[in-house]
């Protein structure tokens, strides 16, 4: 949510920096919100990050006042801002012909700023008025988050003064609710004076995204205050998932909102995606046309049938160009820092995990084998694309031979393959341990389950090269990923490829299919021997062995399944989609398995 809360905003300032057409003071407004966003996310970060991921729940009181300041100052910051934009829409509605006049860029700058200060230094005193109280109560929370009015509840001192001036600060945010509820009622009673109904909906569809986003806001702040003030009989859980969503639905779906409502962004947005689809598809008809002219100037005489044979992938200047991010090759070189830094986390997570586990005795266990061939995996699996990446992203050389094509091939689906192996390996012994503990030493020996693995996914894969090697290319060279897949690499050849088609089906099936099944199955006989413990401390206990194999299972097969969905049945979308899916589904899983072992396995 962070993440897409992050990016949206970023994706809506990027949008409105670089279309002039959109220099308006609406869209400035807008800007605000967005940069208003951007700050609140952050401001709740550190604290979900230390509680969900590190599982560290204390804070220091300094701590604590820094983020309840900010919180309070964004929250404030944003419901000012909805004000302003709720006057925008009254002006241009009820006085148009003055519109551009009253709100002029640099008045909308003053506004901006002003409101800004406003914000910061009503939100101040309510660090000044905390730390003078006493606190000798708990000192639980009953939130993910530090708010004024939970903290004041824990003193054990005189708070009066807290109380009034929060009632203060409330206040000031209702009237800006009531200054936008009556904003449009006068945008109501001037729309429906209009004669035209076509002019009325047009009149009103322009204030629909500030509608939804007002909504958004307000409820779960309105929520929030009443669970306070009158829902002291409320569940504890209810009261921490509204504060939540009051953080955190706000600033993930005012993008979704205005990308989707206002028809100017959404064109924008869909317009670069549109001519990064362009470019791709110009790129390949330029590809081909070159290709028909050479052979024509070699040969004049020759049938469209020896210029197929001419071109065929056994020539040793085939060659295939990978893509780095579509239709925007001038961006690539941007990518170096997050490629260097998801790559450098990766090799030295994995390496951290094969050190604790060699050095520590206690680890030498089948159940930390397997992680560490696990580990093995996913840093040959990233080694695997590492020559491709620097390749377009460092060097900006795109072209790649076929054969170090092919052999690139080979070892992205081996490893997957082994890394789909090692997770099944992994739940036949999660089950082993749960239903039959007595025997697992015994079941479990050393070293037969890695070679098979290993063995197997060698025998799966080799064909895939030969069946490559046998295909004639002669339509465009350009791959849609940054690295080879067969599945890629197939779709350019211009003979029949239904032997590749059912051979890559049969692999899917057999291979990640069958295990993802196997996976399921041993997991539905692990639940049926937990719910068959008497004691629930013993049964989560028993689960609680199981939950990094859940995540690392989820974290491989989630991306896999989307990438061969876009590849099946999202023809339509655009190169972007299929480009950021394929490095997902190779770049994350290394990443995040060293993390979540380290977090979620208590040994580790």
């Amino acid at each position: 949510m962070y993440l897409v809360a992050i990016l949206g905003n970023c994706t809506i300032l990027f949008v409105l920096r670089i279309e002039p057409s959109l220099h308006t003071p609406m869209y400035y407004f807008l800007s605000m919100l967005a940069v208003s966003d951007l700050g609140l996310s952050p401001s709740s970060l550190t604290t979900m990050l230390r509680i969900f991921l590190f599982n560290v729940t204390g804070i220091s009181p300094n701590g604590f006042f820094a983020q309840e300041f900010f919180i309070h100052g964004f929250t404030d910051m944003e419901s000012l801002i909805f004000l302003l934009m709720s006057f925008d829409c009254f002006l241009a509605i009820c006085n148009p012909l003055r519109f551009s006049s009253i709100l002029t860029s640099a008045r909308v700058a003053k506004m901006g700023l002003v409101f800004l200060i406003k914000s910061m230094l009503l939100v101040l005193p309510f660090t000044f008025t905390l730390r003078r109280l006493t606190y000798c109560r708990k000192s639980l929370l009953s939130h993910s988050c530090c708010l004024h009015q939970d903290v004041m509840k824990m003193a054990c001192s005189d708070n009066t003064v807290n109380f009034f001036y929060g009632f203060i600060v409330a206040l000031c945010m209702i009237s800006d609710s009531v200054f936008i509820a009556v904003s449009y009622v006068f945008i109501l009673k001037t729309v429906m004076g209009i004669g035209s109904h076509q002019e009325r909906f047009k009149a009103f569809n322009t204030c629909v995204s500030h509608i939804c986003a007002v909504l958004i806001f307000y409820v779960p702040i309105i929520a929030l205050a009443s669970m306070h003030q009158f829902g002291k009989h409320k569940s504890l859980m209810a009261i921490i998932l509204t504060a939540d969503i009051f953080l955190l639905v706000p600033t993930l779906m005012n993008p979704i909102v205005y990308c989707v409502k206002t028809w100017q962004i959404h064109e924008k947005v869909l317009g670069k995606l549109g001519s990064a689809a362009d470019n791709i598809q110009q790129q390949e008809e330029l590809t081909c046309y070159l290709k028909l002219i050479f052979a024509e100037a070699q040969t004049p005489d020759d049938t469209n049938e020896k210029f197929l044979k001419k071109i065929n992938r056994k020539d040793s200047n085939v060659y295939f160009i990978l893509t780095g991010i579509p239709g925007m090759p001038d961006k690539n070189p941007w990518m170096v820092f997050p490629l260097g830094f998801l790559y450098t986390l990766t090799l030295l997570g994995n390496s951290i995990i094969l050190a604790v586990i060699k050095m520590d005795q206690s680890l030498h266990e089948p159940m930390y084998y397997f992680l560490s061939i696990l580990v093995l995996t996913d840093v040959s699996l990233s080694m695997s694309t590492l020559p491709s990446m620097l390749s377009i992203f460092w060097f900006n050389a795109p072209e790649i031979a076929f054969d170090a094509c092919i052999t690139e091939m080979f070892f992205i689906h081996r490893f997957g393959v082994v890394e789909s192996g090692v997770l099944v390996s992994m739940a036949f012994d999660r089950f082993v341990a749960i239903q039959n503990l007595l025997h697992y030493a015994s079941i479990l020996t050393h070293g037969k389950i890695g070679i098979t693995v290993l063995t197997w996914a060698v025998c799966v894969v080799f064909p895939g090269p030969f069946l490559i090697k046998r295909l004639p290319f002669c339509r465009s060279n350009v791959l849609s990923h940054s690295y080879c897949l067969h599945q890629a690499a197939t779709r350019l050849a211009c003979a029949s490829t239904h032997v590749n088609s059912l051979y890559g089906l049969i692999i899917v099936i057999f291979t990640l299919g069958l295990d993802a099944f196997i996976i399921l199955f041993s997991y539905v006989l692990i639940l049926k021997t937990v719910l068959g413990i008497a004691s629930t401390a013993e049964r989560l206990k028993a689960l609680n062995t199981c939950l990094s194999h859940v995540y690392a299972v989820l974290l491989f097969y989630v991306p896999l399944i989307g990438v061969t969905m876009i590849h099946r049945s999202g023809k339509h979308l655009s190169p972007v989609v299929h480009t950021l899916m394929a490095n997902i589904y190779l770049l994350l899983p290394p990443v995040l398995n060293p993390i979540v072992y380290s977090v979620k396995t208590k040994q580790i």
